[in-house]
């Protein structure tokens, strides 16, 4: 099977209004993209820093001081027990792990991968490199036969949604009673906001109460992009079924897709720390406690968002009608279609912008709401 042509990258679409909000006398804000602003933490930057004589190949299965980070980081922040080292490996960078683990499960065609309705595009675009068949769905029941791979996202990128435990549990009976694999991207686990999320931790599917404290065809991905800001440093990993994780780890090993060894070094430090998450969270919910209420006096409807670095807004018209409008404020913000066909009228903000653009947006939506809230201003 050779790679089929993959569709053009959908923010390319953008260019142009992106232009134009570059072109707003105060200058873009941008929020499109959920790449991090703030500082990489400088305990991070000191453990890359130190681990810089790098002169052997690193692990591909990741040192043992990084998989035994991984394991506690799962039982401390996560409520998983249990793992061992075997169960965990290192990634670089969630991306290239969610892209291409159809082809490295072996799928191809006439197999079906399972996503979300408002879906992380690279979902679909690793069934397309495997030759299988993506299949947007939230409800088990639909998942069709042939399904071999299930993806799950909670909290939800573009819409915040988060699965409980109950939901996280059907979803894992209905995978194992089809025979697939299932995976949750958790990369936004610790960002929970409102609702139950507010107060308890966002559940991983790899808690024992959805998996009967059994693993198997189970597997959870994480990043550390949001958390610790470590975007840049392609730092992520995947845990779960032992027999998966071997699988991987060999083909990550025939292929030579290595994280390097000093941002392992980097990743052990990070996961140890949960002071600069607690920190970083609370420059998000900073942040969102301010554009969530502008964006609604602006006149956008805020679906879910419960948890995440996103509000997934609604103005009940096109998308890129929404887009237009608010890159004329010098204000990028990306379409619901690049999620999914399922979602024309929505737009995605992302709250990975400095405190000083966040608070320029505000200003900007308040001045748009007061002129249309008072009759003959323009």
């Amino acid at each position: 099977m050779s790679l089929r042509a993959l569709p053009d990258y959908p923010w390319d679409q953008m260019v142009p209004y992106v232009e134009q909000a570059k072109n707003h006398s105060g200058g873009i804000v941008d929020l499109s993209i959920g790449s991090p602003v703030d500082p990489t933490p400088e305990l991070i930057r000191e453990a890359l820093a130190a681990a810089t004589d790098a002169h052997a190949y690193p692990q591909t299965a990741g040192t043992p001081e990084l998989r035994n980070a991984i394991v506690a980081w799962y039982a401390r922040r996560r409520g998983v027990p249990g793992l061992t080292p075997e169960q965990a490996l290192p990634t670089i960078g969630s991306k290239e792990l969610v892209a291409w683990l159809p082809f490295m499960l072996g799928l191809g065609e006439g197999d079906v991968v399972v996503h979300p309705r408002a879906a992380y595009p690279t979902y679909e675009i690793g069934a397309l490199v495997a030759g299988a068949r993506a299949f947007a769905s939230d409800d088990p029941a639909e998942w069709p036969a042939g399904t071999k791979l299930v993806w799950l996202n909670s909290p939800g990128n573009p819409d915040g949604h988060v699965l409980g435990v109950a939901e996280l549990r059907e979803a894992v009976a209905r995978a194992r009673e089809l025979g697939a694999v299932i995976a949750n991207d958790e990369c936004y686990a610790e960002l929970g906001w409102e609702g139950e999320w507010a107060a308890q931790p966002v559940p991983s599917i790899l808690d024992p109460r959805v998996t009967g404290a059994d693993a198997t065809s189970v597997l959870s991905v994480y990043s550390l992009s949001k958390q610790s800001n470590l975007a840049g440093f392609r730092a992520a990993f995947i845990a779960g079924d032992a027999e998966l994780i071997a699988r991987l780890l060999n083909v990550r090993k025939q292929t030579g897709m290595m994280p390097p060894a000093p941002v392992q070094a980097a990743m052990t430090v990070a996961l140890g720390d949960d002071t600069h998450v607690a920190a970083q969270k609370e420059l998000y919910r900073a942040r969102r406690a301010i554009l969530k209420p502008a964006l609604e006096r602006y006149g956008l409807h805020i679906d879910r968002s419960e948890a995440g670095l996103y509000l997934w807004a609604t103005g009940g018209v096109d998308a890129w009608q929404t887009i237009a409008e608010l890159a004329a404020l010098g204000i990028v913000a990306g379409p619901g279609t690049f999620y999914g066909e399922h979602f024309p009228q929505h737009v995605r903000f992302s709250l990975t912008a400095t405190d000083a653009k966040i608070a320029e947006a505000v200003l900007r939506l308040a001045e748009v709401s007061r002129r249309e809230a008072t009759p003959g201003v323009l």
